[in-house]
């Protein structure tokens, strides 16, 4: 079976698909909504309490990882999935983004990028050739292409140039990548917010037949209009019979505009985030639980939803732990918000499978 993609239903007035997607560590839904686990756990959840919520497959951090403990641990640990007892899929980033992010610490060169230890101070160097040597050893499912993401507001020119050292960086990936028949290597569409960029970009990867293609560089600050005018062109640029996946994106408005441009799955660190901050995402809006008007309010949070939290605690309760900086309050609400989130992925295939996708979710797209 491999790495195999079978798209299940479509939608007949957009491009959205659902599909069922096959890796070493089981089956993953599409479209879905990926918890991010940056140092190998969703912080605050147990690998029980990301089931419970429905998560197939989790995201952990190449970067980190390297930093703390080292992939060295891991390794002997018997790999990701059993140092941190998570069962189902495992993606890891790069490394890339990170070291965009550390854009005044860094050197950057056609080698790779080194830069100083935000932990410790020691100088690292990342190349290609370690970004998987060091996934190869994590033993992820699916890995990523060392890449180099631009921000947003740079020129043209220099958007094009790291576009293009992508490309090379990415050929080189290809290269030293040792586990490829239990390691699924995704290339990554750069190209900023130019449509001719993105097509050459997407045209490359596609050549280079890899077992799926994401599209990065569009959580870097660009304008939503923006990001999903990019999104809508560069989808259906990729194989129809991969899996595509838009990096760093989990908003619901943002998930349902890529879905009906044909993206399959997302990653984002929005629900822990903001349940760590008092924040619950409930049928599309966002509550702030330290709120007065639920100091009395005696109602689940979301009574359809079927996570522990909305089970068994009222607003009141939550509200409470939330001004009082109790940890299980920061709890509850990161489960609840990852549940929310995963279900509203469902939601939407369920709605693809039944074609009723731009009845149930058209109010979402701006062009509705």
């Amino acid at each position: 079976m491999g790495f195999l993609f079978q798209c299940q239903a479509s939608c007949s007035q957009t491009k959205a698909r659902a599909g069922v997607w096959n890796t070493p560590h089981g089956c993953v839904e599409t479209p879905r909504f990926m918890p991010v686990g940056t140092l190998a756990t969703v912080k605050g959840l147990t690998p029980e309490q990301l089931e419970s919520a429905g998560s197939q497959m989790i995201l952990a951090n190449t970067f980190h990882l390297h930093i703390q403990p080292g992939e060295g641990i891991i390794q002997k640990a018997g790999g990701l999935h059993q140092f941190m007892n998570w069962r189902g899929p495992i993606l890891t980033d790069s490394g890339g983004f990170q070291v965009f992010s550390l854009s005044q610490i860094r050197e950057l060169n056609e080698t790779g990028v080194t830069f100083r230890s935000p932990r410790d101070g020691r100088m690292i160097e990342l190349t290609p050739e370690k970004s998987m040597e060091i996934q190869n050893a994590l033993g992820a499912d699916v890995i990523m292409a060392f890449d180099e993401c631009p921000p947003a507001g740079v020129s043209k020119a220099e958007i094009l140039a790291a576009t293009e050292r992508t490309y090379r960086w990415l050929k080189r990936c290809v290269k030293a990548h040792q586990r490829p028949s239990e390691q699924a290597l995704f290339g990554i569409v750069q190209g900023g917010v130019y449509p001719d960029l993105r097509k050459d970009a997407a045209q490359s990867l596609v050549d280079l037949d890899l077992p799926g293609y994401a599209i990065g560089g569009v959580s870097v600050g660009e304008e939503p209009k923006l990001i999903h005018e990019i999104v809508r062109f560069t989808a259906p640029l990729l194989p129809e019979e991969k899996p595509r996946y838009l990096m760093g994106v989990g908003t619901y408005r943002e998930m349902v505009e890529a879905i009906a441009a044909g993206i399959d799955l997302f990653d984002c660190v929005i629900p822990t985030r903001l349940g760590r901050h008092g924040t619950a995402l409930v049928k599309g809006e966002r509550w702030n639980l330290k709120n007065a008007r639920f100091k009395e309010d005696f109602l689940p949070m979301d009574e359809s939803c079927p996570c522990y939290t909305c089970q068994n605690f009222s607003r009141a309760y939550l509200n409470h732990l939330v001004r009082s900086q109790e940890m299980l309050g920061y709890i509850l609400l990161s489960l609840h918000n990852v549940t929310e989130l995963i279900r509203f992925t469902q939601n939407i295939r369920e709605a693809i499978m039944k074609d009723c996708f731009l009845e149930k979710f058209g109010h979402w797209l701006s062009s509705h």
